[in-house]
């Protein structure tokens, strides 16, 4: 029942004001906890709504991150398109001519292998219909088409000799055998050969083709190789031929001063004392911009901070990586923040607004705010490192400035649990490491490289052919 408050007597004693003022802050209270709990509430269901709308979008909608035509049209044009070194444009009177570009077509074919087929009229067919004189050939008419060629599986037989002397062979006590020189198997015993093992190590990481599919392939080739005897060749393969490789490539990464990094989940089944939905991780580090190509990838069954740790014991410089804090432990390393996660923090809040909402004016000033330091780096692409270090601290660094002046201002008014309020939150505390790439020309203001590297990885992951998803040997 809904207690009610007695009305008080016309000379109402100390002690009955007393009373009554002890029960109305109690009622106070009461209402102010129920006040709290319905704002909570609210802003859980906010949230919520935002997270679900958010997934759809990512589900089923573009991944791009670019900004939307006419969505940063709230800010002056101007600012956006000035160009001071630009010089004036002078009206001339410009006369061209014409010419036939190559097609597309042609550019494609013109590397490609050509098989040409030619049709004739017998001689007995080349009479005129008319005078019963004889045709020639007037011109032709060319039709190009493109022929696929199925995959051969054949047997090679290594036929090795052995040779001996026949004179010694009668006349003397012992005799000298020689055997003719041959490769050795890359898995003895084995029927793999390297280009076997190299199409279906090509098969899997980079097709994303998992094994169990491509031992349905050789099975339409009347070639019986289980799923489990490819596995086995691949461990084998890796073990035997690749670790070397890995190893010496890993000696040169940390010889480095400028690597990027980065993870992803994966599961793996049959693993020994795992549970097969197990969660392990695969961490990725390369080398930058500046330096030749280089990718290795590091399985661990966790996260935990020491994992990268020891992969780059050793390196000293650079290192550019997202928020995950599991990279703060590597020693004598400079962590280099990643802008394309600080922006996309605010682009999935414009992602989860409901439709027909008025885009909210603060995130559109931190997009415009992202957007001009990636037209600043689009500029400065081809410049030389020296170059492009001097103009990010006149350029950049100015927008760097006014863009956490700004943050701290909107973090006051941000709720801290919405999209909003984490978006800038996670801008300020990556603030040291997002500013880290003005000193040195060389780094770059995203981790866009790694993310790259990794992306084959998890879309193998998404069809269930990740490099370990499935494939380990019981």
């Amino acid at each position: 029942m809904k207690k009610t408050t007695k009305p008080l007597t016309q000379n109402p004693t100390i002690e009955e004001l007393q009373e009554r003022l002890a029960m109305l802050e109690k009622q106070n209270a009461e209402l102010e906890a129920k006040l709290k709990k319905q704002q909570e509430l609210e802003v859980k269901l906010t949230w919520l709504e935002e997270q679900l709308r958010l997934y759809r979008l990512k589900r089923f909608g573009t991944s791009s991150e670019k900004t939307i035509p006419g969505q940063l049209s709230l800010f002056i044009e101007v600012e956006q398109e000035v160009n001071p070194e630009l010089p004036e444009p002078i009206i001339e009177t410009v006369t061209y001519r014409r010419r036939k570009k190559r097609g597309q077509r042609e550019i494609m074919l013109e590397d490609l292998p050509v098989e040409t087929v030619e049709y004739r009229l017998s001689p007995e067919e080349q009479v005129c219909s008319c005078c019963n004189g004889s045709l020639h050939e007037m011109s032709t008419e060319i039709r190009q088409e493109l022929m696929f060629v199925p995959a051969v599986v054949k047997v090679v037989k290594h036929v090795r000799y052995v040779y001996s002397c026949r004179r010694c062979e009668s006349e003397e006590l012992e005799t000298p055998i020689q055997t003719a020189p041959m490769p050795k198997p890359v898995i003895p015993g084995s029927l793999a050969s390297p280009s076997l093992m190299a199409h279906i190590m090509t098969q899997k990481y980079v097709d994303s083709l998992p094994l169990y599919r491509q031992e349905k392939q050789f099975k339409r080739m009347r070639l019986a190789l289980s799923c489990q005897t490819l596995a086995n060749w691949m461990i084998r393969g890796a073990d035997d031929w690749l670790s070397p490789i890995y190893d010496r490539m890993h000696h040169h990464l940390l010889a480095l001063d400028i690597l990027n990094a980065d993870e992803t989940t994966l599961q793996v089944l049959h693993e020994p004392g795992r549970v097969a939905n197990s969660n392990s991780y695969l961490w990725l580090y390369r080398t930058g911009r500046e330096d030749p190509s280089m990718v290795l990838y590091d399985y661990r069954e966790t996260r935990a901070d020491e994992n990268p740790k020891d992969f780059l014991k050793g390196f000293k410089g650079y290192l550019q990586v997202d928020g995950c804090s599991g990279y703060h432990k590597v020693e004598n390393v400079t962590l280099v923040g990643c802008w394309a996660h600080a922006r996309r923090g605010f682009t999935d809040v414009l992602k989860s607004l409901p439709p027909g909402s008025v885009k909210p004016v603060a995130v559109q000033e931190a997009l415009h705010f992202c957007g001009q330091l990636y037209t600043i780096e689009s500029k400065l692409k081809d410049e030389s490192p020296e170059t492009r270090h001097k103009e990010r601290l006149a350029k950049s660094k100015p927008v760097l400035d006014a863009f956490l002046a700004w943050l701290k201002i909107q973090e006051k008014n941000a709720l801290p649990k919405s999209g909003f309020g984490k978006a800038i939150q996670y801008c300020l505390n990556q603030w040291d490491k997002l500013i880290a790439f003005l000193e040195d020309g060389r780094l770059e203001i995203d981790n866009n490289r790694s993310e790259r590297a990794i992306k084959p990885v998890v879309i193998g992951r998404k069809i269930g052919s990740s490099p370990i998803h499935r494939e380990v040997p019981g």
